[in-house]
């Protein structure tokens, strides 16, 4: 990472109530000056705890693309995704192979990023944006 290179932190979360169960994420997107660029949560439904992950970091790569953010350091909770995504374990799972194969188009459109597994406790901001989808969603009554 050059020092002339402007990047923007990327934090997305999964959440699930159950594995399966019901599932949503939480994204947050940070300029360099650490102003919140976006940060949104949406309800996807049934769903497993690996398929929430996966599916927060793929709409918070296309909420950085339509923003025209092209470098970014991304900063995960899922040490499973972080060490599938770095190379260090194999996708076995169908449709986690799709997701993953999805998240790597998706890296392909960036000039410059990093992927980092982090403490629940640092992605904070993003896990509570999923769970208030979940909440909102299950005030709604999705869930039945």
């Amino acid at each position: 990472m050059e020092a002339t290179e402007i990047y923007h932190d990327l934090y997305a979360d999964g959440a699930c109530r159950g594995n399966p169960g019901q599932g949503s994420v939480g994204v947050v997107i940070l300029a360099p000056s650490g102003e919140q660029v976006a940060s949104f949560g949406k309800y996807l439904g049934h769903c497993t705890n690996n398929i929430a992950e996966y599916q927060a970091l793929i709409l918070g790569l296309e909420a950085s693309r339509a923003r025209n953010l092209s470098r970014l350091r991304i900063f995960l909770d899922s040490e499973l995704l972080v060490k599938q995504l770095n190379g260090d374990y194999q996708v076995k799972n169908e449709r986690l192979k799709e997701l993953h194969r999805q998240v790597l188009d998706l890296l392909l459109g960036l000039k410059s990023y990093t992927i980092k597994h982090v403490p629940r406790g640092l992605n904070k901001p993003a896990d509570r944006l999923a769970n208030e989808a979940l909440d909102a969603a299950l005030r709604q009554g999705a869930f039945f």
